[in-house]
C-alpha cells in the first residue's frame, strides 16, 4: 500500500487535472501547513505550482513561473496555450473568466468583508462565505453569442468549436444553453495579476458597455 500521500496526491492532480475542495487528500492540502509545504516542494522540483486559491472550489496543478518559458515559448514565439486553444477560444476564455469570475470574487470579497464586521459584534449569527459554486452565476449563451460573436469569429464558429473546447477542458460547463464555470475556471488565471489588467485595460469598457462590470472611476471635481 502505497503511504505517500505527498506523491499520492499529485499523482491525482496530475492524472485527473483538478480536484474538489471537499476531496479528504485536497482538504488536507488546505487545512495542513506541512503536508502542503511537502506537495508544494515536490511540485516546485518538477518544475510545477500548486493553483489553490481561497475562494475556488477546486484546487488544480500549473507551470512554475520560471519554466513557462520552456514550454510556451516555440520558435520564437509565444505559443497561446499548451492545450490547443486556437487564439479565439483563447479570447473567448478571458472574456467568460471576466464575466463569471470577477463579479463572483466581488461577491466573495465583499461576503468576507461582511463577515470579518459582523464577528466582532455576534460571532455565533455570522453565516460562512457562500462557496465558491454556489456564488458564480451563468451567462445564457445566446447572450453571449449575441454580444461577443462577431468579436470572435462568428456564432456558429463559437457554438461549434470554441465553447465545445473549453467544454471538454473543464473551463465551462454547458447546462440548458446557459454557461456555469467548469472546474478550471477559476484558477485559469491568476486574479491578483490578471484582474487588474482587465479592470484597467481595454476589455474594461466592453463589459462595462455590456453591462458586467461598474465603472468605479470616480469624476474629476472642477
Amino acid at each position: 500500500m502505497n503511504t505517500d500521500s505527498a506523491a499520492r496526491l499529485i499523482a491525482r492532480l496530475l492524472a485527473l487535472r483538478h480536484l474538489p475542495r471537499d476531496d479528504a487528500e485536497a482538504r488536507r492540502l488546505l487545512v495542513d501547513a506541512g503536508f502542503r509545504d511537502e506537495v508544494e516542494a515536490r511540485l516546485a522540483a518538477s518544475g510545477l505550482r500548486l493553483l489553490a486559491h481561497p475562494f475556488a472550489a477546486h484546487v488544480s496543478v500549473a507551470l512554475a513561473r520560471e519554466h513557462e518559458a520552456a514550454v510556451f515559448e516555440q520558435n520564437d514565439a509565444w505559443q497561446a496555450s499548451n492545450i490547443g486553444l486556437p487564439k479565439d477560444a483563447a479570447a473567448l476564455l478571458v472574456i467568460l473568466w471576466a464575466l463569471i469570475i470577477l463579479p463572483k470574487r466581488e461577491r466573495q470579497l465583499a461576503g468576507e468583508s461582511a463577515q470579518g464586521a459582523a464577528q466582532s459584534e455576534l460571532f455565533e449569527n455570522v453565516k460562512l462565505t457562500p462557496a465558491a459554486h454556489e456564488a458564480s452565476l451563468g451567462i445564457p449563451e445566446n447572450v453571449l453569442l449575441e454580444d461577443y460573436g462577431k468579436l470572435l469569429g462568428g456564432r456558429a464558429r463559437l457554438q461549434q468549436f470554441a465553447l465545445p473546447q473549453l467544454s471538454r477542458l473543464g473551463f465551462i460547463e454547458r447546462r440548458n444553453k446557459v454557461i456555469h464555470e467548469g472546474p478550471l475556471l477559476d484558477l485559469a488565471f491568476d486574479y491578483a495579476e490578471f484582474a487588474p489588467r482587465i479592470l484597467e485595460g481595454a476589455l474594461s469598457d466592453l463589459l462595462k458597455q455590456r453591462g458586467v462590470l461598474e465603472d468605479t472611476q470616480t469624476g474629476e471635481t472642477a
